[in-house]
């Protein structure tokens, strides 16, 4: 069985990981091709272009690279007809991935499209879940309380879990070789370039106003390869100068040592869940694509966290109010109180994401194999 595979961001990346190791170990003989990262290629994917490309997010951010994205839209829907796959697997980033299952679907209407991560109808534009109908078969959900919302819509759909709850954790031994005499703060500005242009600013000026309160305080500030030169770059001036980081280890035990982190909204908060780190998010974009994405706006808070847990314990400072005057207060607060109005909300929320039970990854290829097997295509 060879299965054609899509992800478009480090976040996909990581999915597409972890359903390629779990379809390996349920089907030995499975073969894959497509686009993906760093993780998805280690596991055995020749990615057919680099996955960096797709990494835009934002109406007003996109503008700019149409042209080069449609032409990669073309050329991944093309590889999908040559590549003789039993099925199209697209990972999130759902303006690419679906527009490809679209020309692969009026090309060969039989070819299974099954998409990993529902699209968040219940936060906006409900009518998503519709159209994606059209060309999505079967749907693999992160959040317990979204099967429901892809069924209605026509499509069958799973809870697989959330794969933050397999990844591992440093160890004690671990985090402690970063702990010093002052709090760790951990910095995470995003892993897309705009976002981290945007951000990393705001967060240099934030550090500062720390380092006023607490003149010992130190900075970790994990990113990802895309990215990571124009991150070093950035944060040249800081007030603490990061230490930056892009090794898979020493980000966790950063996410473990830190006393407080600021956060790109995002996959990210849950991450920071997993490890019991408090945290504050901020988050900026185009004032066009924030007034238009607040206009169709179905939900109050933009943290994985608040909307698992059903709480809004974690402080967001967003569009205007992602201002370093506005988060330092609230970075602060957290460190004198050391987060303890976040934990039980964290808790909550990796309990209700799957934490104690079988691995996302393999929940989600035995859903794979299972909507698969039920379409007589194995």
């Amino acid at each position: 069985m060879t299965l054609f595979l899509i992800a478009g961001e480090p976040s996909g990346d990581r999915l597409g990981a972890a359903l390629m190791a779990g379809l390996k170990t349920l089907s030995p003989n499975v073969q894959f091709s497509g686009i993906g990262g760093p993780l998805m290629q280690a596991e055995g994917l020749d990615s057919l272009f680099p996955m960096e490309e797709l990494s835009v997010m934002g109406l007003v951010e996109v503008l700019p690279k149409y042209f080069a994205l449609k032409r990669r839209i073309a050329q991944a829907a093309q590889a999908v007809l040559d590549s003789g796959a039993q099925a199209l697997v697209t990972i999130d980033s759902p303006d690419f991935c679906l527009r490809v299952a679209a020309i692969v679907k009026a090309a060969r209407p039989e070819v299974p499209v099954i998409h990993y991560v529902a699209p968040s109808v219940w936060a906006w534009r409900p009518g998503r879940a519709a159209k994606m109908a059209r060309v999505v078969d079967h749907v693999l959900a992160l959040l317990p309380f979204e099967p429901p919302l892809m069924t209605a819509a026509g499509m069958s759909c799973d809870f697989v879990g959330h794969p933050v709850v397999a990844e591992p954790l440093a160890t004690g031994l671990e985090a402690e070789t970063l702990r010093g005499h002052g709090p760790l703060i951990l910095a995470l500005p995003g892993s897309r370039k705009g976002e981290v242009m945007r951000l990393t600013p705001v967060l240099g000026q934030v550090v500062a106003r720390i380092k006023s309160v607490h003149p010992d305080a130190r900075v970790a500030l994990p990113t990802v390869r895309g990215v990571a030169g124009l991150v070093q770059d950035l944060t040249a001036d800081w007030a603490i100068p990061p230490q930056i980081i892009q090794d898979a280890a020493t980000k966790r035990a950063a996410f473990a040592a830190a006393d407080v982190a600021i956060a790109a909204s995002g996959t990210v908060s849950l991450e920071l869940a997993a490890n019991d780190c408090p945290m504050v998010i901020a988050y900026d974009m185009n004032p066009l694509t924030l007034w238009l994405m607040r206009r169709a706006a179905l939900i109050d808070t933009v943290t994985l966290v608040n909307l698992v847990s059903e709480t809004r314990v974690v402080p967001e400072f967003i569009g205007p109010d992602c201002r370093a005057e506005r988060i330092a207060p609230a970075v602060l607060r957290l460190l004198d109180e050391r987060g303890a109005s976040q934990r039980d909300a964290m808790r909550l929320t990796m309990e209700r994401l799957g934490r104690g039970g079988l691995p996302p990854g393999l929940r989600a290829a035995q859903s794979v194999l299972g909507f698969l097997d039920r379409k007589a295509v194995i």
